[in-house]
């Protein structure tokens, strides 16, 4: 992150639009389950005393890190540091180089964990915040209040940070739990295999439970049996809030998964075939997000029955020679979409792919993700990418791609891609390794594949 950005994420800190006050949860009484922790249910009451508890040890920072890995505690936490105007700092990943990063351009930081400490100032999350704590109203928070700083990815480059206050966090919860028909799942119980470190996991594990007066689940389960176990175990109704890549190892499990009651996905278009099999599996509703760090929520889509998107109420957008740009109460200001919106209709579109996607090399154009398909549709390729280097990277107009692809040599990976595509858009170099460095949203980071790319290159 340059100290520009860092510069524009402050100076937006004072001019977010003044909007109401949201209060911190919603549910209808001191005894409704707020969370499930442990296979213990935590009440609103347990949830105002632990957030009041919190308040009074945070140290006096106007920045604080959230790593908490447990759900419960990190909302908690976040509710607390927000009642206390602290703001979170969200960045893509936490390794020590982007904390360290942090610290830096953040000099006012500290980080509260529950697992692990960092090389800046931290405050371990309490083993006890005590049972007899006072316990007041649930706090309510002005909505032009800073509320957040998140971090972009880095899967088309290096990460930007994007301020966030309350009220434009709370306006988009809103706006797509009506849209999700969440009041007709009341009380259900969220499960999400999403990291909450993130604009996604954050909106639809915490926010959207907390401003729906829904069951949280604190955990978070990655593995196929995980999964299965985490849903058996909590009652009826149930929502599950995941990705495309968690999707794909859900459905091939042998013997299926439980039944529940809604399916989110987000962070990759999702293939309408792999979305019917995602239906059929779990019995349920599956339904796309699209959106992005920046503009928060933007549209959803029921995949298997709706070929277009549909914005959320009140998201507007336009286009110009530059691009789409969205704007509405629930986005901070007016944002530029990094995707190839077709308008549809006054409030639908149709996705030509990413604007850094398309790749135009010798008067032939195609898509980032049509190649990617194509690498991905070769027998015994297990995952791949295709990327386009930059105008300043060595081998212009060059594609690069890696494959995960056991058994294979690249020799053969290429035969086969010279059978579906152009010879313009064949990769050179296409390096075979035996993963992709994706993060926990299934997302690719730009660098990181470039490591491997230079790495193999060596290795030749």
């Amino acid at each position: 992150m340059s100290h520009d950005q860092v510069n524009v994420a402050r100076d937006d800190e004072t001019s977010f639009a003044a909007a109401g006050a949201y209060a911190v949860a919603r549910y209808a009484g001191d005894d409704s389950v707020v969370a499930v922790r442990a296979q213990r249910q935590i009440d609103q009451t347990q949830f105002q005393r632990d957030i009041a508890s919190l308040m009074a040890r945070l140290p006096a920072h106007k920045y604080v890190l959230n790593l908490c890995t447990d759900r419960y505690r990190f909302m908690v936490g976040f509710a607390a540091a927000l009642c206390r105007q602290q703001i979170s700092l969200l960045p893509p990943s936490d390794a020590p180089g982007v904390l360290k990063a942090l610290m830096a351009d953040y000099p006012d930081l500290y980080a509260l964990t529950d697992t692990v400490n960092p090389p800046l100032s931290s405050m371990a999350y309490p083993d006890n915040l005590g049972e007899n704590g006072a316990v007041t109203d649930l706090p309510t928070v002005p909505g032009s209040q800073p509320a957040l700083i998140l971090f972009t990815s880095g899967s088309t480059g290096h990460s930007k940070s994007v301020p966030k206050s309350w009220g434009a966090l709370i306006r988009s919860t809103l706006a797509a739990g009506s849209r999700l028909g969440i009041g007709s799942l009341g009380g259900a119980t969220v499960i999400g295999t999403v990291p909450h470190q993130h604009s996604y996991g954050l909106e639809s594990t915490i926010l959207l439970g907390l401003q729906h007066g829904l069951i949280i689940d604190a955990g978070r389960p990655l593995y196929p049996g995980d999964v299965r176990a985490t849903i058996e175990a909590a009652p009826k109704p149930r929502i599950l809030v995941t990705t495309p890549v968690h999707i794909r190892a859900l459905v091939a499990e042998p013997g299926g998964m439980p039944q529940v009651d809604l399916i989110l996905s987000a962070t990759a278009p999702l293939p309408i075939a792999l979305a019917a099999q995602a239906e059929a599996c779990f019995r349920a509703p599956l339904v796309e997000i699209y959106g992005c760090t920046e503009a928060g929520q933007v549209a959803t889509r029921r995949t298997v029955h709706e070929p277009h998107w549909r914005c959320l109420d009140g998201i507007a957008l336009r286009q110009d020679e530059v691009g789409t740009w969205a704007s509405g109460p629930s986005v901070q200001g007016t944002v530029l979409l990094h995707d190839v919106i077709e308008p549809t209709g006054p409030a639908t579109f149709s996705l030509g792919g990413r604007s850094a996607d398309l790749v135009d090399i010798a008067g032939k154009r195609a898509s980032l993700a049509h190649l990617n398909h194509e690498l991905l549709s070769i027998a015994g390729v297990t995952d791949g990418v295709f990327l386009k280097p930059k105008p300043d990277e060595q081998h212009v107009g060059r594609l690069m791609a890696l494959a995960v692809a056991p058994g294979l040599r690249s020799e053969a990976i290429l035969r086969a891609l010279r059978e579906r595509l152009d010879a313009a858009f064949l990769p050179r170099p296409l390096v075979v390794v035996d993963d992709l460095p994706r993060n926990e949203l299934g997302k690719l980071p730009r660098e990181a594949l470039l490591q491997l790319i230079a790495r193999g290159r060596r290795a030749e």
